[in-house]
């Protein structure tokens, strides 16, 4: 089966995302590719369960199954939109016969069904789709096609215009194949964590559940394998207000910790815990809060007790006038010290998951490792290719522009 991956505003990240959940670094046999910028294809052997893997996936924007043809030209593509959609409708009308088509538009609704251009091929799509409209009405089905100014749909077109529960939306991809959304990108319920949760605090707690949930699974703890998201203890030592740790929760990990200097934040955190639960219904988690700062961490946690330490520590003042070389100095020591503790309680195999701060200057930090190595997050079947952009040091940098602090995501691997 063959499946693509709309990705997100950083592809880079998006891919390394990915990457970790299939174990793409170490699966040689897996076939996996980006065909732009922002299409990320996948084959496999096994069907993917689309509608749980978008929940937990922060950096896609929708995932796909691609139907294995070609279109060369607007007839083959035109024929392949009209036998996509015949099987989507016969899939909520089963049994139904050419001559039953009328009563089956009845049962079925209007059908709606959108097309997004992915290619750099000048398509008009809405030629296409107007003459799709008029095949389904000369089936007897009543339908709405759904455009948007741009090429493609948002998820947000996708999900109001309920393509994916009462019709179809059509992808065209740059390698000239097509296919249809599965599942896109839950941005009602990513805001809703974000600004819905009652403990939230700007200063201490500016993590999006987005980044949050992209952190998490670049720890390398795969998604699909249950057994180990029960087991494996997940540590958050500057928690802030809890994102990391509610959207492991919702991923499914079930041993976490939290630990911060601030008092405040392991209340915040301690709130949100249990709004997560109530909200989503969620079973009972092992949740150990500790009112403790970075640098003495190993005096309240056993070692090599840990199977991840995922964290956006402390990344200095965002306001007001700043000494950069001070702040630099001060956090690189910070960091320093805090690395320290990390490899006395992460187990042998253990990731760290960290960012650490791009200063308006473009500076980048460089605190000691530690017995720290820094870990690629893309294979090398990807790392050369022109759409992926990495730092020197392999790793991946996320902002905006006008943003005067950018993050750097860092991955550590603990030397044995």
């Amino acid at each position: 089966m063959k499946y693509f991956f709309i990705l997100g505003n950083n592809p880079t990240l998006s891919v390394a995302e990915i990457s970790a959940v299939f174990g793409l670094n170490n699966n040689v046999e897996t076939r996996h590719y980006l065909v732009s910028t922002n299409v990320f294809i996948l084959e496999t052997d096994q069907e993917i369960n689309t509608q749980k893997l978008i929940q937990d996936l922060g950096g896609t924007i929708k995932i796909g199954k691609i139907i294995n043809v070609e279109t060369p030209n607007y007839a083959s593509l035109q024929d392949e939109i009209k036998k996509i959609i015949g099987e989507k409708i016969n899939k909520k009308n089963p049994g139904t016969s050419r001559s039953e088509d009328r009563d089956a538009s009845l049962t079925l609704g209007k059908f709606n069904f959108g097309i997004s251009n992915y290619s750099n091929k000048n398509i008009n799509t809405k030629i296409i789709g107007m003459e799709i409209k008029t095949w389904l009405k000369e089936q007897g089905i009543s339908s709405r096609f759904v455009t948007s100014k741009e090429k493609t749909l948002s998820s947000v077109v996708v999900e109001q215009n309920k393509l994916l529960k009462n019709g179809i939306e059509i992808i065209i991809l740059p390698n000239s194949e097509i296919g249809f959304t599965l599942a896109v990108q839950p941005f009602k319920e990513l805001s809703y964590r974000d600004y819905g949760r009652p403990a939230r605090d700007d200063l201490s707690g500016m993590l999006p559940p987005k980044l949050a949930q992209i952190m998490i699974n670049l720890s390398g703890i795969k998604t699909n394998n249950l057994t180990s998201l029960q087991n494996a203890t997940i540590l958050d030592p500057f928690c802030g207000s809890g994102t990391i740790i509610t959207e492991a929760m919702l991923i499914g990990f079930q041993n976490l910790i939290g630990s911060d200097i601030s008092a405040k934040a392991i209340e915040d955190t301690r709130k949100n815990i249990g709004w997560i639960q109530n909200a989503y219904n969620l079973p009972p988690v092992s949740c150990k809060l500790i009112n403790e700062q970075s640098s003495q961490i190993s005096k309240k946690i056993k070692p090599a007790s840990v199977d991840a330490i995922v964290t956006e520590p402390y990344l200095g003042p965002q306001r007001g006038k700043i000494n950069f070389e001070k702040i630099v100095r001060e956090l690189e020591n910070l960091y320093s010290q805090t690395l320290k503790e990390f490899y006395k309680i992460l187990k042998p195999n253990g990731r760290v998951v960290m960012i650490w701060p791009v200063l308006q200057n473009k500076c980048f930090l460089n605190p000691k490792l530690n017995n720290f190595k820094i870990k690629n997050s893309i294979s090398n079947e990807l790392k050369n290719n022109k759409f992926i952009k990495l730092t020197p040091r392999n790793t991946i940098v996320y902002g905006r522009e006008g943003q005067k602090v950018w993050r750097e995501i860092v991955i550590l691997e603990k030397n044995k």
